[in-house]
């Protein structure tokens, strides 16, 4: 079992920056593939970044998001992090941390099976 609790949403202005933290307890070991994902209300979920640590720390990043945001892990914390730069009001989600402990990472919401309850980020105009 892998247990996540994300937090460092909150609501900013355009330009502005937040990190999100995502703590990660397990009981199976170190998990591959770490992801941050959100949702946007009458949105299907969406991969943001992802981070692939049976992989050699390869990162992955959705396009909209390339350039501003950064996925980051700290194993020695337990912790991956979402740095968000250069915010933008279409930004604004409910963001969700995720793992996957087989081999195997991408943006796609489908590979993970372990899910926090997920933190909002609210941007304004």
């Amino acid at each position: 079992q892998v247990q996540l609790v994300e937090s460092g949403g909150g609501s900013v202005q355009s330009g502005g920056s937040l990190r999100l933290s995502c703590a990660v307890s397990s009981n199976t070991g170190t998990a591959n593939c770490m992801g941050w994902f959100r949702q946007a209300p009458g949105k299907e979920r969406e991969g943001v970044a992802t981070i692939y640590g049976g992989g050699g720390g390869s990162t992955y990043y959705a396009a909209s998001v390339k350039g501003r945001f950064t996925i980051s892990q700290d194993n020695a914390r337990n912790t991956v992090y979402l740095q968000m730069n250069s915010l933008k009001p279409e930004d604004t989600a409910m963001y969700y941390c995720a793992a996957r402990v087989i081999p195997g990472c991408s943006l796609s919401p489908d590979l993970f099976r372990y899910w926090g309850q997920g933190t909002q980020v609210t941007v304004s105009s």
